[in-house]
């Protein structure tokens, strides 16, 4: 019963302790790989092995190294703890031995793998590291190293290092300068460490970096620390000053302008253009010598920005690269120029002594602001001449021309040719100035007469048509803005219907329409016309009555045919629909307001009516899908000639009664007609009494006999009112026939 126990408790160890490749506890002897966690307590069993008869006992060999051990009945275990350290792998041979020590199986390879665990803390290999760096080095680019070790296994986490910085000093605005790969333990600047850093601010800088293992993502993982000092060197890449090189150069090119140098040896240096240029005038040498290749011109181009970069042997930048500035300076040569063949000015006949005629401005392309642009004006000649002495002046340097004499006559003199000499300080140009006399608006146009009278036009006379030539003459010279005339209309057209325009030759008008007329807008447009120069009058000169003129304008209205509101209109009937069903409505409008009537043109089957007053239509008869699936018709909208206006042509009536003969028409097809006769009276009034034909009565009407034709004729007006009246409650009174169908058709539709 004691060995039984005993056996169990080996058992329970060996599942503590580790397993073979079969993962079995016992097993025949054969080769086999054990794995084991290092640390383990001792008298731990591995495995048992069991051999056949005559095997009584089991021997082991190999790297034990005192530690690995096998029992008679075939235990394998160690019998202190193992260290993976100190041996990772243990290579053993066990044999079966029969009584008389003779192997009778074996030996067989045994393997004992030592399995790592989190047992030795990193250490750093100094406890102190010196570094330095430049100021303006490139971020992230390292600059020193710090390491440590770690005796774990490094493929498990117990070996993974993971590096940090914990404390700078000093630390500006809580800002960090530096930064550590936390695998590698590459120290580099940050981005704003590469930007501040400054050796006269601060030269020194310390750090304290640690050092965790199990990639620092366990709080049972160990630890070490140490300290960094960095010392800040001031940086040598530095842009230079700007250059200045002279233009037009005689020297032997290329010549050296400035340099830039890396801060430590063996960098490789090369330009960068801002803008790309034909031909780039500069280079660099690999010791950061940056010469100009060929003489500049600074009229071709004043300035040059490129840059200078600095690489390592990878062709990786080692820094931001810097800006090198050249300015061309300049040299006198260039001489002045003329803005123009010739410069142009006009004066007034009656300026005064002293007015300004207008300023001469010549160039020179040589630098601004400087003594070689620096130019001077002077009058060398003047055509014609005058022996009054000089006519005109010239400012110096400003090129101002004056008025130095009396007021000009254009009648006179109409044009003088100055000689300009413009000179800097090595150079002399000759410019042409011409200056012409012209006239002064001392005259108002004049219309040739004050009223164009009456002209009745159609409302539709076409857009762009002449209806009217006007005419005003200025007596300032001809073919300036002082005799040029523009008409305007001021008074009489607010929508802008009329338009004028000017013959530039003649100074002719001519009135024409711009907008369509519209009778029932405006019938009657009384306009007034405005003659003036597009120069403006001199002092105590202004436009009077003379200059305008009157127009009237009366519009003729137009019979215009009615406007349907839509071209097609489209209804969907079934084809059994009761007769009188409504399909839809048609709806014109006529321009003068006028009632329409409404009838069916090309009805050949006669399948629908309207309504000649609504514009309703309706099923005339029954509708036959298969005779006309698509069934077109046309419907055409009247004017109904409800009222007549009768006027006079003339004033020369003979006071006695005429009849009118008028011929009445309807529109159907064919119109009806009729002729009735209007009697007429025409007489003069004298005294509230008006003329009566003699015979038609013997006297003078009784006060009886006035009521009586006064009630008679109200009551024959009466009843024509109240039959107008019905016919039109009758129209209004209309529906739909069938109205329980009117749902089976659709509306007519564009």
């Amino acid at each position: 019963m004691q060995v039984q126990l005993h056996c169990l408790c080996l058992l329970a160890l060996y599942l503590t302790t580790g397993y073979g490749q079969e993962r079995k506890f016992s097993g025949p002897l054969q080769p086999m790989t054990f794995s084991i966690f290092e640390g383990q307590e001792p008298s731990q069993v591995i495995f048992q092995f069991k051999a056949n008869p005559p095997a009584v006992n089991f021997k082991l060999t190999g790297e034990t190294d005192g530690i690995l051990q096998i029992q008679q009945d075939g235990l394998l275990y160690h019998n202190k703890a193992l260290d993976r350290e100190t041996r990772a792998v243990h290579k053993l041979q066990v044999s079966a031995l029969d009584a008389s020590g003779a192997i009778v199986e074996g030996p067989v390879p045994i393997t004992i793998e030592v399995k790592d665990i989190n047992d030795n803390r990193p250490t750093f290999l100094q406890l102190k590291y010196e570094g330095s760096v430049r100021q303006n080095s490139r971020p992230g680019k390292p600059f020193m190293y710090v390491n440590a070790t770690d005796l774990d296994d490094p493929t498990t986490p117990n070996g993974q290092l993971f590096y940090e910085i914990i404390i700078q000093l000093p630390k500006i605005n809580n800002v960090m300068y530096f930064q550590i790969n936390n695998k590698t333990g590459a120290i580099s600047l940050t981005q704003q460490g590469s930007q501040e850093l400054d050796p006269v601010k601060n030269a020194l800088y310390s750090l304290v970096v640690s050092v965790k293992d199990m990639g620092g993502q366990s709080d049972h993982s160990f630890s070490d620390s140490t300290s960094v000092n960095i010392v800040v060197k001031e940086n040598i890449w530095k842009a230079p000053e700007p250059v200045e090189i002279v233009e037009n150069s005689t020297d032997p090119h290329p010549i050296k302008i400035t340099q830039v140098q890396w801060n430590e040896p063996g960098a490789h240096y090369l330009l960068v253009e801002k803008e790309k240029m034909p031909s780039f005038p500069f280079s660099i040498d690999q010791e950061g010598n940056i010469y100009v290749t060929r003489p500049l011109d600074r009229e071709e181009k004043d300035s040059y920005v490129f840059h200078a970069l600095a690489k390592d042997e990878t062709g990786t930048p080692l820094a931001r690269s810097l800006q090198i500035r050249v300015k061309v300076k300049d040299i006198n040569d260039n001489p002045p120029t003329c803005p123009s063949a010739v410069t142009v000015f006009e004066v007034q006949e009656n300026e005064n002594m002293g007015s300004n005629i207008g300023t001469f401005i010549a160039h020179d392309m040589d630098e601004e602001n400087t003594p070689n642009s620096v130019l001077r004006y002077r009058i060398a000649d003047q055509i014609p001449k005058i022996s009054m002495g000089e006519l005109f002046l010239m400012d110096s340097y400003l090129g101002v021309v004056q008025l130095a004499g009396q007021s000009l006559k254009k009648q006179d003199t109409p044009q003088y040719n100055l000689t300009i000499e413009v000179s800097d300080k090595d150079f002399k140009t000759l410019c042409h100035v011409e200056i012409n006399v012209i006239d002064i608006n001392d005259q108002i146009p004049i219309f040739e007469k004050s009223d164009y009278g009456n002209l009745t036009l159609a409302e539709d006379t076409a857009v762009g048509s002449t209806i009217l030539t006007i005419q005003a003459t200025d007596a300032d010279e001809p073919f300036t803005g002082s005799s040029k005339i523009l008409y305007h209309i001021t008074q009489g057209d607010n929508e802008g219907q009329l338009g004028i325009d000017t013959d530039p030759q003649t100074n002719v008008g001519y009135v024409i329409i711009k907008k369509p007329l519209d009778f029932e807008t405006v019938a009657i447009y009384n306009i007034v016309f405005q003659a003036e120069n597009p120069e403006p009058l001199v002092p105590g000169v202004n436009y009077n009555t003379s200059s305008s003129a009157t127009f009237k304008l009366i519009v003729k209205d137009v019979n215009e045919a009615p406007q349907f509101s839509q071209r097609v209109y489209q209804a969907i009937v079934v084809e059994d629909v009761a007769i009188g069903t409504r399909v839809g409505n048609v709806t014109a409008k006529d321009p003068e307001n006028l009632d329409i009537s409404y009838s069916l043109r090309g009805n050949r089957r006669g399948w629908l009516k309207i309504d000649p007053v609504t514009g309703e239509i309706f099923t005339a008869a029954l509708l036959d899908r298969e005779a006309e699936s698509l069934y077109r018709v046309q419907v055409v909208a009247t004017e109904v000639d409800t009222h007549g206006k009768l006027s006079t042509k003339g004033t020369n009536f003979e006071e006695r009664v005429y009849n009118v003969p008028i011929r009445v028409r309807d529109g159907g097809r064919p119109p009806l007609e009729g002729l009735v006769y209007l009697p007429v009276t025409f007489c003069r009034c004298v005294e509230g009494r008006c003329f009566r034909p003699a015979g038609h009565q013997s006297g003078m009407p009784t006060v009886g006999m006035a009521v009586g034709i006064l009630l008679t004729t109200c009551l024959v007006i009466g009843v024509i009112l109240a039959v107008v009246f019905i016919r039109i409650k009758k129209n209004e009174g209309k529906d739909n026939v069938q109205s329980a169908q009117a749902s089976e058709a659709q509306p007519l539709r564009n």
